[in-house]
């Protein structure tokens, strides 16, 4: 098994690709908290872990809350003696609002969820990474992360910043047996859209040129198989970088 041994948090864990990588990881051996803020459905994944023999707990977190994040994280460590791998899931949609439609509140509320928690786990992470000596990162970003016109620009710009945190992280402790990558998912059939409220109009028009081009939308599965290579020590010289997995879509840009 590949992450035999490990622990493991994954956020955002009830359903989609954080579902489908807290499953994988746990069959592959590793120790699973399943992260989310609704806790009902991190408990049923939870439950399909221990049915196939695999070991995991839920933990009710709302990562846009720093007291909880850290709750988190030391709750690995009371629950397991350690943490090994964080993965950085959890995220909400904007409603494809472009720029002169953004409302503050919208955007801190999404920056909050997408991008200020990837940066309050870590960080909490590598104190014990750095005393271990190693430790891995996975953040989910999106193509929507490394283009314009896959989202709104709130969504767009939280992304990015995903992905910019994600190359400084990776270089700075490429040197203390820390890695840290993310992966740009394209489509990908989950639940994320029933984060969507109050659809732009003006927004979703722009996006539907890039949308035609889409080869096809990807399962949770898919993404998770991408995590658990990240994850293991096949991927060890893989540091600080993304990997786009999209079908081929933003081949085409």
């Amino acid at each position: 098994m590949k992450l035999d041994g490990k622990v493991a948090i994954v956020t955002g864990a009830a359903s989609g690709m954080g579902k489908a990588i807290a499953q994988l990881y746990a069959k592959e051996g590793a120790k699973v908290i399943v992260s989310d803020i609704n806790l009902e459905g991190a408990e049923a994944v939870v439950s399909s872990i221990e049915s196939a023999g695999g070991t995991a707990k839920a933990l009710k977190t709302n990562v846009a809350n720093r007291q909880e994040v850290d709750q988190m994280i030391d709750t690995a460590v009371s629950e397991y003696g350690t943490l090994d791998i964080l993965v950085n899931n959890a995220g909400i949609m904007d409603g494809f609002e472009a720029a002169g439609d953004i409302e503050d509140e919208n955007w801190e509320r999404i920056f909050a969820i997408n991008t200020t928690a990837v940066m309050r786990a870590t960080r909490k992470a590598l104190s014990i990474f750095l005393e271990k000596g190693n430790g891995v990162i996975v953040n989910t970003a999106s193509t929507g992360g490394l283009n314009g016109a896959h989202a709104g620009a709130t969504y767009t710009a939280s992304k990015h910043a995903v992905v910019g945190f994600t190359k400084n992280t990776g270089y700075m402790y490429a040197n203390e047996g820390i890695r840290c990558n993310a992966i740009t998912p394209g489509g990908v059939a989950t639940n994320i859209s029933a984060s969507m409220k109050n659809m732009n109009e003006f927004g979703a028009s722009r996006t539907k040129a890039g949308q035609g081009v889409m080869p096809r939308a990807g399962e949770a599965e898919e993404i998770a198989n991408v995590a658990l290579f990240l994850a293991s020590d096949e991927s060890s010289f893989v540091n600080g970088t993304v990997i786009t997995a999209d079908a081929g879509w933003t081949a085409a840009f």
